[in-house]
């Protein structure tokens, strides 16, 4: 039996996969990972009748055609995510953990699967996916003092700030390379004071983050605010943090970061507002190649002429929420 796992490269999924390594062990013969918008992972390989396939943190509406061949020749499949799935099948080698309310990422589905034994690991990727409340519920259970917690915290922002970019070019390091820099801490505490990559994480986040805090605002109401970054590896690497911190400083406020695509087109990153943590997929499932989960989606790609047409829509959508919300 071969064992192939396809993630997401960003926190979560990181986190997700970490759990589930230290939980199982080896050996897994295919990692498949990218980018954090490289979701459309399971078509990139073939399984046979024996082989396991687990997908983490990657859409099941996106994957559902690759999950529907990968069962019909023979191979078991696990899904642990939190994103839109739409129908589900039911299957006898189809294990489906899905759940996509708000409060809840697959690094929390994963622990919950493995009754809480790496929960540290699990935090990690609630902090990185912004669900501080819950990193911080579980941190609270697990008796961690508030310096360790906030170092965990960091290293969550870290591990998810590195998975953006348009390619792997952009991020300071390959998501695969991530994973086996970190399979043999079951500690994240022991990861972050023994490995250097989370200093140079740390370091590349602030520097980049600095940038991007003279961005200013490229259109704003009280309720939502579009913010445009440059064509920049930095503004790449940094979007979805950008959008995470925003979200952050304003609660009651709904964002979007646009970025620029080589080719001419943007990349979105939408945070609903943290106060009503709804909207965000399906405000982006009116556009090709968007998605996403309820408090925070994305675009893959917006057509070049079509950003000022989106900043108005994004406006009125999180105001007419807004208000319907507030009566």
């Amino acid at each position: 039996m071969s064992r192939i796992f396809a993630f997401n490269g960003d926190a979560d999924g990181l986190c997700a996969l970490q759990q589930l390594w230290l939980a199982e062990g080896g050996p897994i013969e295919r990692l498949v990972t990218g980018p954090k918008r490289r979701i459309a992972l399971l078509d990139a390989f073939d399984a046979r009748a024996g082989d396991e396939v687990t997908a983490l943190d990657v859409s099941f509406d996106v994957n559902r055609r690759a999950v529907e061949r990968l069962l019909e020749r023979g191979a078991a499949v696990r899904y642990f995510d939190h994103h839109y799935a739409g129908e589900v099948p039911v299957h006898p080698r189809l294990l489906a953990r899905i759940d996509v309310a708000p409060g809840v990422c697959t690094s929390l589905i994963t622990d919950r699967w493995l009754g809480g034994a790496h929960s540290r690991w699990a935090l990690v990727g609630a902090f990185g996916d912004n669900l501080d409340e819950a990193a911080r519920s579980i941190a609270a259970g697990l008796g961690l003092a508030a310096e360790q917690t906030t170092l965990l915290q960091e290293l969550g922002i870290a591990l998810n700030y590195n998975a953006y970019g348009e390619c792997e070019a952009d991020l300071h390091f390959p998501p695969v390379e991530l994973h086996l820099r970190m399979r043999d801490y079951a500690d994240p505490l022991a990861f972050l004071h023994e490995d250097a990559a989370f200093a140079e994480l740390r370091r590349g986040y602030r520097d980049d983050l600095a940038h991007a805090a003279a961005v200013a605002p490229y259109s704003a109401t009280p309720h939502a605010a579009v913010y445009l970054l440059p064509d920049k590896r930095w503004a790449r690497r940094v979007s979805g943090v950008f959008a995470g911190r925003l979200a952050r400083s304003a609660p009651s406020r709904a964002h979007a970061v646009v970025s620029p695509l080589a080719d001419g087109g943007w990349q979105v990153s939408v945070r609903s507002p943290l106060e009503r943590p709804h909207g965000a997929a399906a405000f982006c499932r009116r556009y090709p190649g968007g998605g996403g989960r309820e408090a925070a989606a994305g675009i893959n790609r917006l057509e070049a002429d079509a950003l000022g047409a989106f900043a108005r829509e994004f406006l009125r959508f999180f105001g007419e929420a807004s208000t319907v919300a507030s009566d």
